[in-house]
């Protein structure tokens, strides 16, 4: 029987691969965080190096079953990004509802110097969002805004394209 969880919790299925056996489930630092943590199941006593500028894919050894009209993001760890310049290159990266295989989270050292990854390091985020489903439809003109086509970076003064 699965853990009783607060209120109106999500139940997230998680599948531990088995390089990822030994390693603690994904988790909440503290009650009131947004992201489960994800961890670097590297094998043991092995470790992965990102050198400046270089970019790698680092398996976390689960894999989810999430409900339909949920999706998982993968978002970077700010530590990580103001102490080493490492962050997830996709960020967020998106796990839909039907996908089933090992959570990987690529990375990017945008740091000076080499980074390096242990077994069990805490990698990433992970964030259940509910998915609303959008119908496009076709139509000959949108109805106007102060702001209009006003561009990026802006609220209708300067780029445009």
């Amino acid at each position: 029987m699965p853990p009783e969880g607060p209120p109106g919790a999500l139940a997230l299925p998680i599948l531990r691969l088995g390089h990822g056996r030994d390693l603690p489930l994904p988790a909440y630092a503290t009650a009131d965080a947004a992201g489960l943590d994800l961890m670097a199941a590297l094998p043991e006593g092995s470790e992965f190096t990102l050198e400046a500028g270089e970019r790698g894919l680092v398996p976390t050894g689960i894999a989810l079953q999430l409900s339909r009209g949920f999706e998982a993001q993968i978002r970077p760890r700010s530590g990580l990004a103001l102490k080493h310049g490492v962050t997830v290159l996709n960020s967020p990266g998106t796990i839909d509802a039907d996908y089933r295989g090992e959570i990987g989270v690529i990375l990017i050292n945008l740091g000076q110097e080499p980074f390096t990854l242990r077994r069990g390091d805490r990698i990433a985020q992970l964030v259940v969002a509910p998915v609303a489903r959008a119908m496009p439809v076709d139509v000959d003109d949108l109805t106007g805004t102060e702001r209009g086509t006003g561009g990026f970076g802006s609220t209708g003064k300067g780029a445009r394209f």
